[in-house]
């Protein structure tokens, strides 16, 4: 398909995520999606398929309010299959049917879980596929055994297991609607079991397949870890760290007042974890100070891990721009780190991935502000960073964007969950390089 058609991996993935959005988009149409069995509008449907199928979480109708069972299922089932991925699923079942994977397809599995390296990619797909089950299953487990206490055990077994593919595949999506639209976990900021529940999976889904397979080799014999995997992890601590002590420290005494100590550090820790990009929120979005907005807003921008189910910039790319400004102020040339020299090339792409994401951007909040000049100007840049990075936290924005606002957060989700990196080089990946090269000369640059 690749050489006849010329259709690159990249695109070959691109056009798979855009027919399960469309196919999803269909079957929330129908009026049995519906709770009051009336047929959806299209553009309703295609919102809440984009941002189901990129495990974003941003909607424009209530998930428990709206939607009937049968549409419930389809969104956990397009956050399942855009979580993990279509190429890996496929790959599984062909495997399961005692069918050989190709060289072809095994190249498709390395674009779709952004690994270094092609060798090894079946065996790390399995491990992929088993560890998201046991994972989704213990929290879907815990969360059921949480929520018996307050629904039906029917219902609570169907509750623990849609928040629990919702928190590990980073989408945001929730059925607490019932008790408050759009509300997401606002209520149960004091729940310890589904706070540290939900932030687990979130957590662990971020990390990365790479990372999983590292510490199911090593174990806690952290430097025999790939470099990788030792930057996410302690990216990763760092910005939970870092970003629960500011956040208790900015609502303190705002949307954490009248609450006592424990309960502020677990929302505090919450609203550390959910940006990256899990879109749940224990406590009011929209009321947050200008300095919470703003850390909020630089932890989506950020984002998970690559290769895992979230979106963003991804921890690596931070690390990477921090240190290569870090060593040339210094005057040093090269990035150490961990006692490794990363390769030259990180550097080009991790500017390559921030440009791109930059430009989507403002790209996108210009074309915002031109067609609704009343939305509020934090308001619009919060929205369209969490559509860009895939996360699904907003203001309160969504619902009363008009048909073009809706239009560019929707192409937004899915060219966060393509990757911006993978963007960029769709349009480029099979074109010819003209080896002739023009002349050198300098420029004046700052």
């Amino acid at each position: 398909m690749f050489g006849k058609k010329r259709i690159s991996k990249v695109q070959f993935i691109a056009l798979g995520f855009l027919i399960i959005i469309i196919t999803g988009t269909l079957l929330l149409m129908l009026p049995i999606s519906s709770r009051d069995g009336q047929a959806t509008g299209f553009l309703d449907a295609l919102f809440t398929a984009t941002s189901a199928s990129c495990v974003t979480g941003l909607v424009v109708v209530d998930t428990y309010t709206h939607w009937s069972l049968f549409g419930q299922i389809v969104i956990i089932c397009l956050i399942q299959v855009g979580g993990l991925g279509f190429i890996s699923i496929g790959v599984i079942f062909a495997l399961l049917l005692g069918r050989k994977v190709s060289l072809r397809h095994r190249g498709l599995m390395q674009e779709s879980v952004n690994t270094l390296q092609i060798g090894g990619i079946v065996k790390l797909t399995k491990k992929m596929i088993i560890g998201t089950l046991i994972f989704e299953g213990i929290g879907a487990v815990i969360l059921a055994i949480r929520f018996s206490f307050m629904m039906s055990p029917a219902r609570a077994v169907f509750y623990g297991i849609f928040h629990s593919i919702s928190a590990f595949c980073n989408a945001g999506f929730d059925l607490l609607g019932c008790y408050g639209e759009y509300n997401s976990l606002c209520g149960f900021e004091g729940d310890w079991t589904i706070n540290l529940t939900i932030s687990a999976l979130v957590i662990i889904g971020g990390l990365g397949f790479v990372v999983w397979d590292d510490i199911s080799k090593n174990k806690l014999n952290i430097k025999r870890y790939r470099l990788h995997s030792k930057i996410v992890l302690a990216v990763t601590t760092f910005l939970l760290v870092a970003g629960t002590v500011l956040f208790l420290i900015f609502e303190w005494d705002n949307t954490m007042a009248g609450m006592d100590a424990p309960t502020r550090f677990l929302a505090s820790f919450f609203s550390s974890v959910t940006p990256r990009t899990a879109g749940m929120n224990s406590v009011d979005t929209g009321a947050l100070t200008p300095a919470s907005k703003l850390l909020t807003m630089i932890l989506m921008f950020i984002g998970g891990s690559p290769g895992s189910t979230s979106g963003g910039a991804k921890t690596t790319t931070l690390f990477v721009m921090v240190a290569y400004l870090w060593t040339t102020m210094r005057g040093k040339y090269g990035i150490d780190v961990f006692s490794r020299r990363l390769k030259e090339d990180v550097v080009r792409k991790a500017a390559l991935v921030i440009g791109v994401n930059m430009l989507l951007f403002i790209v996108g909040a210009l074309v915002i502000f031109a067609v609704q000049p009343e939305l509020g100007f934090a308001d619009v840049i919060f929205e369209v960073i969490s559509g860009i990075s895939t996360v699904g936290m907003t203001t309160g924005i969504t619902r009363s964007l008009a048909t073009a606002s809706r239009i560019v957060i929707i192409l937004l989700m899915y060219c966060g969950r393509i990757g911006s990196l993978s963007f960029a080089l769709s349009f480029s990946e099979n074109k010819r390089v003209v080896p002739l090269q023009q002349p050198e000369e300098e420029i004046n640059i700052g």
